[in-house]
């Protein structure tokens, strides 16, 4: 249907167009940011919008300029004269941060308003934006969602108003309002219907189609979820639903406030959101730029190394390494790579020779901090001996030169050699490799397994890594270092010696060529003119992981797959324990018969637990022919209740139809994306596209799609991993299920 009002014109506001309305015989009406559908003109009245108009008009214009001083800001950084150290590194988090809010304010313009409300007691109309904004004169015209004014916004009930008589969500589409809902919340809006329709905001956003990315839901998000939302980081919290409850939607957007809410996790090394799998992350990764966040590292357990693990391994091997404590054994594994030697050696110090034994070996290994690594620690090592025998020859040798001394210890070649052969230089790949290759090496680094458990972690291949491996993994790389960071810093270290003796040199010829009277040049030779010559930027230098930690808060979705050891991974990077857990134990696939503070209680955590229980996105009508799938293998499981009907029953098709039911679909339907789940993707005569996916039931956790089509389910097998894939696989559908079996729908 066509708008209200015929005849629209734009007139540009610069970078912020701003509607005008025309009559039919071209006279102008007054400006307005609403194109509503025929349908809906009772809603267009004046005294609906009126106030609504002025204001985006208001803020259309601030945008402008605002835009316009971010340019011209921009301008004035890039072309500043060159800087270095902290001032360049000041420059240029100015210019990331003035080019992100540029990209926000050209990406939604006038639609960053996600609507408003009304308070009760004084009739001040607040505006709620995804970021905020205020005028020149320091007026507030938009509230950032995530403030603490904005929450009523959100959390508002008829229960409990906080304040509001009333609230309004806008549906935007291409810069204009094509629908807005309003909700009452006092006994004079309550009865005032010519613009309440109570819940159809977020009901109306339930059932558009889906795409390959998350929707933007940040407008119709509900009371109980902006109470998940907006939960302090004190305590670590457990989110615990069902499918559709919104455990996803909770999760991205309480990353975006916790960064806003709570300047410690940004300061204390910023936020890491971990996702079941790399689909997971594709559909998500726009959800934060979205609200105004592009700070949050996203990331799945495997790419925290860079090592290659995409190997599913199942059976006892998996759920024996995954209950290992991966920290203690790699730690016990390296620990025979660090005794001091037991035996005495004799030295030469130039003037006489002095015994090396093991009680000095024993002082330099002690020396060492706990919390380096091993490869670093063997300088460490080193510089401690060197330290301990110079004294020694100090003491014993008359007139001896501390620095002399030092320097000719360091060249003996048997003293060089027997630490080398007590604190060798360690590959963390090795180390891993040795464990499942080398029986009685495992039995040293993991003694509570006993000798079977010991032969099934064995295998001929060391380094056929699988993902149950990358616990282990990366704990040898925090423990022992990456060998070629050592490389680079001693050569980083080399080229630095080699500058500052050309500067010497350089200083010392300047000085003699200094025949003034009062010899300026000797100046030179001061320390901060000498560290002033010295300039490290040319050399090259040791990128850190990004994916190391430590960080201020780690947020983790679908967590009820994660076994000991991957939570020993993550909690290794976040010491604080500052977390927020995601899950359902019902989508469990190896099961989660204990409830999550037994789950949790070896980390020491003291949880706080929330429930979501409303299922927003799968209809009812699939719902009931999920339930019975899961209960069958988990009776007791939280199966949350569907808020919406479709009134389309579960479909039936055979196999062979699959093909022509998906071409059918999609000409039927210009949007919405299809899934077809299958334990074999390869076996399907069906090419993906951009609208279509085939996927196995593993690797569509999180995902969600208008038409599921199901096949063969009963090949999933039996017991509770195959209940909760055909569980999980059937969930995922928000308008259409179709189960497709072998045999005919004839």
């Amino acid at each position: 249907m066509g708008p209200c009002r015929k005849g629209l014109v734009r007139v540009n506001n610069g970078a912020f167009t701003v509607p005008i309305a025309c009559s039919d015989h071209g006279v102008p009406l007054p400006a307005t940011t609403f194109d509503l559908p025929s349908r809906l003109c009772a809603k267009t009245d004046p005294s609906l919008i009126a106030d609504d108009d002025r204001h985006f008009t208001t803020i259309a214009a601030r945008l402008d300029r605002e835009l316009a001083a971010i340019e011209s800001r921009l301008d004035q950084l890039r072309r500043s004269p060159g800087v270095s150290g902290e001032a360049a590194l000041e420059r240029d988090n100015a210019i990331h941060r003035l080019t992100y809010e540029r990209t926000l304010l050209r990406r939604f313009g006038l639609d960053m308003c996600l609507g408003r409300m009304i308070f009760a007691y004084s009739g001040e109309i607040v505006y709620i934006g995804r970021m905020g904004l205020r005028d020149e004169g320091g007026d507030t015209l938009l509230i950032d969602w995530r403030a603490p004014l904005a929450e009523p916004f959100f959390a508002a009930t008829l229960a409990s108003p906080m304040g509001l008589s009333s609230r309004r969500r806008y549906r935007w589409s291409n810069g204009r309002i094509t629908d807005y809902w309003d909700e009452g919340f006092t006994s004079a809006t309550v009865n005032d219907t010519t613009s309440l329709d109570d819940q159809a905001a977020f009901i109306a956003s339930l059932g558009t189609s889906r795409s390959g990315k998350m929707h933007d839901v940040l407008s119709t998000i509900q009371a109980d979820q902006d109470s998940i939302i907006r939960a302090p980081a004190t305590a670590p919290l457990v989110v615990d639903g069902g499918p559709g409850t919104g455990k996803t939607v909770v999760a991205l957007h309480r990353a975006a406030y916790l960064l806003y809410s709570e300047p410690r996790i940004a300061s204390g090394g910023g936020l890491l959101f971990v996702g079941p799998n790399p689909a997971f992350l594709s559909y998500v990764d726009d959800v934060l730029p979205r609200l105004g966040e592009d700070g949050v590292r996203l990331c799945t357990l495997d790419d925290l190394i860079p090592e290659t693990a995409t190997e599913i391994e199942d059976g006892d091997s998996a759920r024996l390494k995954g209950v290992l404590d991966p920290e203690a054994v790699i730690a016990r594994a390296v620990s025979i790579y660090e005794e001091p030697p037991t035996a005495s050696i004799a030295i030469d110090t130039m003037r006489d020779e002095i015994m090396v034994g093991p009680g000095e070996w024993s002082a330099a290994f002690a020396s060492v901090d706990s919390d380096v690594e091993h490869n670093t620690a063997r300088d460490q090592v080193w510089d401690e001996l060197l330290g301990i025998l110079t004294e020694i020859v100090i003491d014993t040798v008359e007139d001896a030169e501390p620095d002399e001394v030092r320097s000719f210890l360091s060249q003996d070649p048997e003293l060089r050699g027997n630490l080398t052969a007590a604190w060798p230089i360690l590959d963390p790949l090795d180390i891993v490799g040795d464990l499942f290759s080398v029986p009685a090496y495992l039995s040293l680094a993991a003694p509570n397994l006993n000798e079977a458990e010991v032969a099934c972690l064995q295998r001929a291949e060391a380094r056929a890594w699988t993902q149950s491996d990358v616990p282990l993994l990366d704990a040898a790389r925090r423990r022992i270092g990456d060998p070629t960071d050592l490389k680079t810093r001693r050569r980083a270290e080399s080229e630095a010696a080699a500058e500052q003796d050309r500067m010497a040199d350089v200083v010392e010829d300047l000085i003699a060529t200094d025949d003034s009277e009062l010899m300026p040049m000797t100046m030179l030779r001061g320390d901060d003119l000498t560290g002033a010559l010295d300039d490290p930027t040319g050399r090259e230098a040791v990128a850190p992981d990004q994916l190391a930690g430590p960080f201020g808060h780690i947020i983790v979705d679908e967590a009820q797959e994660l076994t000991d050891s991957q939570w020993h991974m993550l909690f290794a990077r976040c010491p604080s324990r500052s977390v927020t857990i995601v899950g359902d134990r019902a989508q469990a696939r190896h099961g989660f018969a204990q409830s999550w503070d037994e789950r949790l209680h070896d980390f020491h955590l003291d949880i706080t637990q929330v429930h979501l229980s409303i299922n927003y996105r799968t209809p009812a009508e699939v719902m009931a022919e999920a339930e019975p799938v899961i209960r069958s293998v988990l009776p007791h499981a939280n199966v949350p209740q569907s808020v919406r009907q479709t009134g389309a029953p579960v479909g039936r098709c055979s196999v062979d139809e699959v093909p022509a039911l998906v071409t059918a679909w999609l000409a039927d339907h210009a949007e919405g994306i299809v899934c077809v789940i299958t334990v074999s993707p390869a076996s399907l005569s069906l090419t993906a596209t951009e609208r279509v996916s085939v996927m196995a039931p593993a690797a569509v956790k999180g995902l969600e799609f208008d038409l599921v089509i199901l096949v063969d389910p009963e090949s999933f097998g039996t017991g509770i991993q195959a209940g909760v894939d055909r569980y999980v696989s059937m969930t995922r559908a928000t308008a259409e299920l179709v189960i497709a079996t072998g045999e005919s729908s004839a």
